[in-house]
Parts: structure tokens; C-alpha cells; sequence
């Protein structure tokens, strides 16, 4: 088969496979993303991965450069990368994004383990200085008023344990 019906083949595939994932993205018919954890996760990260014209028989380009990796150190990066990188030597030659994928979900904590969780960018120091926080906790959730001609109306459609009679929705067919 040539390069160009197996990346159909693998195109086809992974749309199947991840439709309705809102961790996949797919950027182009040959360019893909993949978050790694929760968008909350301090240890999450976003993995790249494009097709060259002859791939699944040449390596595919992965990337980490996305902005969502700001906060994952550039060793951390590296590491991810190179294990990768052993990943897809063994894999060339046949359809290996989605094997890509699923390798980086099952060794998230390991690739992630030297990464500490309090680390922040220098952009989102500025914004937490001017933003306040108030936690949920604090918050009170207002019940809705009624007035008494409102509550007075609710009680008369309903019986005495509030619940509607029976048939109130029903449609009258003979009209």
C-alpha cells in the first residue's frame, strides 16, 4: 500500500476512535493533538504529533511546543520526547499515532513524576495578583421567591403532598 492510503486508513481510524474525545484535536489530516489529564491537572500536558509525506514508513514529527505546555519544564519535556521517540523506532512502518496516544496516557505519572505541581509561569502570576478568589464554599445559593398569589396558584394545581394531578399534561384529542 502507498504512504498516502495507509495515512487515509490511520485518518479514518483515529476519527473513529476518538469522536466525541474532547482531548483529541485534529489540526489537519495529518496534524493532531492530544491532551494528557484533565485541563485542571497541574502535571497535564498536550502532545503534537504530524505526519511527514512518507509516513508510517519515516518517523512522525511530535511536538510538545504548544502553549498548554508552558508549565512543564523543558527537561520534563525532553524525557517525554525520548521515550517517545524509543516508542516510535519500534513502531515504524506502521499506523502508530494512536499507539503514540495511549502510551503517553498509560505513563503520564512516570513521565510526569519529576515535575513539581506548584510551578507557575510568569504570565499567570500577573493575573492571580489581580483576580480574587472566593471560594464555593462561602457562596450562598438564593432560593427563587414566590410571592403568595404565586405560591397560592402552585398549591392549587398540586394536591396535598405537592404533586400535579394526574393527567394535567395530557392532550385533549377530541377538540
Amino acid at each position: 500500500m502507498a504512504a498516502n492510503e495507509d495515512q487515509e486508513m490511520e485518518l479514518e481510524a483515529l476519527r473513529s476512535i476518538y469522536e466525541g474525545d474532547v482531548c483529541f484535536r485534529e489540526l489537519s489530516p495529518v496534524s493532531f493533538q492530544y491532551r494528557i489529564g484533565e485541563n485542571g491537572d497541574p502535571k497535564a500536558f498536550l502532545i503534537e504529533v504530524s505526519w511527514p509525506e512518507t509516513y508510517p514508513q519515516t518517523a512522525p514529527v511530535i511536538s510538545m511546543d504548544a502553549f498548554f505546555n508552558n508549565t512543564v519544564s523543558s527537561a520534563i519535556k525532553q524525557s517525554i520526547l525520548e521515550k517517545l521517540m524509543v516508542e516510535v523506532e519500534a513502531n515504524l512502518g506502521t499506523a502508530m499515532t494512536y499507539t503514540l496516544f495511549e502510551y503517553a496516557k498509560d505513563n503520564k505519572e512516570l513521565f510526569m513524576e519529576n515535575q513539581p505541581v506548584n510551578t507557575v509561569t510568569s504570565v499567570s502570576n500577573s493575573i492571580a495578583i489581580g483576580t480574587l478568589d472566593v471560594p464555593a464554599s462561602k457562596k450562598k445559593n438564593k432560593k427563587e421567591q414566590l410571592s403568595k398569589t404565586q405560591k397560592r396558584k402552585l398549591a392549587d394545581k398540586t394536591d396535598n403532598k405537592g404533586e400535579l394531578p394526574r393527567g394535567w399534561n395530557w392532550v385533549d384529542v377530541i377538540k
